[in-house]
């Protein structure tokens, strides 16, 4: 710590933490004598112009935001090249602590928690500022149970210029929304994702997204769907888990409105019944049944010549049929005997079943009275009348599903049009592979049978994404990895020191910001390793000759040499008196030819020593 004394006022106490942009200090206001923090930038954004403009606009119309679950912002100012926001000293402790140490937590605090930053949030939101980087971090929890957010102090307001959109506060790759993981500008609902990320974390001590590295959590954030509270912490309620989850939802548009209708969703949580059906299998909607048909009664101005006043249609009352009882049951059976007798003889009669009973039947001839004539038994045929015409109903037309994939929108629509099938547009994404307006991939495959006027869908492809490739430098080189993966560009990383530029953040980058890339293409970045200076090799050269080219070596200097006898080197007499046989820190530890070192470091030279 170079300075400990900020314009004759802020007193820098004790480190608190660092970031990306600035390290935080507890520091005291000696002139109102209260305990503050004050979070000053790294120096490389000292000569960046522009960033300070903003700089300053943000955090003053942070300190014109007044909310109690937001920490204050005092003061913004400038010491020399020292550039430092002065902010509330919040006592007690940060939300990421509490999780780790009690998580998962109670669902009742966990959701109190919750409406205390989405309160802020909404107050922040409606004075043009927008956080960026909500995480559990960033929340501090007094020990009276008070909630506040900080490191508004660098948030993106209304005041800021186009250039804020290329993100010097990337996310937290595990709080991330995907439009920012995508290099999308934040917007509040940006905000509103990452509190449902720290309230998924509150309520089961996990984060939704797991992996190696943050380019691949950044990843999820953007393709894959969030898992089921549920089966972390069954206590969640359904109710609350589809809110969560409707945070996480990757379009903005399908998130909560704003941060105070989620605060107001939070409230109200447990009144909630419009569930989605994944989250909440058990509530089914029943369609409502139709009333009974009635014919339509004439009206007195209906032109009806009846004359009658038409009489209101009763309500249809549906009773229940009396019991029966008693002898009722035995008639019932018995017609039911009855019945399928009289039907089983008509069939059986039909059939000619009885017709060999009346072949030995005689009768009287009465054209000869007295004699005998058998009756021969004659076979009628009935002649049916039919009372209506059935015609047969023709078996579906099957038609087989044409292969589409790659064709041209036009040729595919087409193609199945004169298949007989009906052509549906799905919708429109980007590929790599397909040319525009070619079709990506259709419902069903190809091959299938279906029946004649069945739709397909397809989809088009817009072709490959471009991308307009951000600014990088001056940025941390883990925000610009997490942002290149997520926008699917390569990033080669070489290193090289700087005296303007923190260590870790890019130098410069190829191509330029603003070019125009497609997925897959390759992006170079130079990343600072600090104010370092390469070590010339010394060994070998006698003691004046090293001494001298530390001399001449811009940020490197002799410290002392260190005579060494055959007591203290080995293979003493394979060396010139005289020679340098090694290079040292003071503090002893070795230093190699060509390796890059801080400036200013003094060097001690190993010489074997006279005989």
């Amino acid at each position: 710590m170079q300075l400990t004394l900020l314009d004759g006022r802020y007193e820098l106490e004790q480190k608190l933490g660092e970031g990306g942009m600035a390290v935080v200090y507890r520091g005291l206001d000696r002139r109102l004598n209260r305990r503050v923090a004050i979070k000053i930038l790294h120096s490389h954004y000292a000569t960046d112009r522009d960033f300070l403009n903003r700089f300053q606009h943000e955090a003053q119309a942070a300190a014109l935001l007044n909310h109690p679950n937001v920490v204050n912002v005092y003061d913004v100012g400038q010491d020399g090249a020292t550039h430092y926001i002065v902010m509330e000293y919040v006592e007690g402790t940060n939300l990421k602590t509490l999780i780790n140490r009690e998580g998962p937590l109670p669902i009742a605090r966990a959701v109190t928690i919750a409406i205390a930053i989405a309160q802020g949030l909404a107050a922040a939101h409606k004075f043009g500022l927008i956080h960026r980087d909500i995480k559990p971090q960033n929340i501090m929890v007094r020990p009276d149970g008070h909630v506040q957010i900080t490191d508004f102090g660098i948030a993106k307001s209304h005041l800021s210029t186009a250039l804020t959109q290329t993100g010097i506060t990337f996310g937290t790759a595990d709080y991330i929304s995907p439009e920012q993981a995508r290099g999308e500008p934040a917007t509040p609902r940006s905000d509103i994702y990452s509190l449902g990320v720290t309230l998924f974390e509150m309520l089961t001590a996990r984060l939704p997204f797991l992996a190696d590295n943050a380019v691949a959590v950044a990843m999820q954030h953007v393709n894959a769907p969030p898992p089921s509270l549920r089966q972390f912490n069954p206590q969640v309620p359904p109710q609350l888990e589809a809110l969560v989850h409707r945070t996480l939802a990757k379009e903005p548009y399908q998130r909560p409105a704003s941060a105070e209708v989620f605060a107001h969703l939070l409230k109200n949580y447990y009144s909630i019944s419009d569930q989605e059906t994944t989250f909440n299998p058990h509530v089914i909607r029943y369609p409502q049944e139709p009333g009974p048909i009635r014919p339509a009664l004439p009206s007195p101005g209906n032109g009806s010549s009846t004359g009658r006043t038409p009489i209101a249609p009763q309500r249809l009352t549906i009773t229940r049929a009396p019991r029966q009882e008693g002898s009722g049951c035995g008639v019932f059976v018995l017609g039911m005997f009855l019945l399928v007798g009289i039907l089983g003889g008509v069939f059986l009669f039909s059939r000619g079943t009885f017709d060999g009973l009346f072949a030995g039947v005689v009768v009287n001839d009465p054209a000869q009275p007295g004699q005998v004539t058998p009756t021969v038994k004659a076979t009628v045929t009935p002649s049916i009348t039919p009372t209506s015409t059935m015609t047969p109903t023709p078996a579906p037309l099957l038609v087989t599903v044409p292969d589409i994939t790659g064709q041209t929108e036009s040729a595919a629509r087409s193609v199945l049009e004169q298949a007989r099938l009906v052509p549906i547009q799905q919708g429109q994404t980007h590929s790599d592979s397909v040319p525009e307006n070619h079709v990506l991939s259709q419902s069903i495959a190809a091959g299938t049978q279906l029946t004649e006027g069945s739709t397909v869908g397809y989809t088009v492809s817009l072709g490959p994404r471009f991308i307009a490739l951000p600014d990088f430098t001056q940025r941390q080189i883990e925000s610009v990895q997490s942002e290149a993966a997520a926008a699917g560009l390569n990033l080669e990383v070489s290193e090289e020191p700087s005296r303007n530029i923190s260590e870790g953040f890019v130098i410069r980058q190829s191509p330029n910001p603003g070019a125009r890339l497609s997925t897959g293409d390759t992006v170079r970045v130079v990343v600072s390793i600090g104010d370092r200076v390469q070590m010339p090799e010394l060994t070998g050269r006698s003691e004046e000759e090293a001494r001298a080219v530390l001399a001449n070596t811009d940020g490197l200097e002799w410290s002392y040499s260190d005579f060494q006898g055959p007591d203290r080197l080995p293979n003493f007499f394979q060396y010139r008196p005289g020679e340098v046989v090694s290079m040292a820190f003071t503090d002893g530890r070795p230093i190699q030819g060509g390796q890059w070192v801080p400036r200013g470091t003094r060097v001690v030279l190993g010489v074997r020593a006279p005989e």
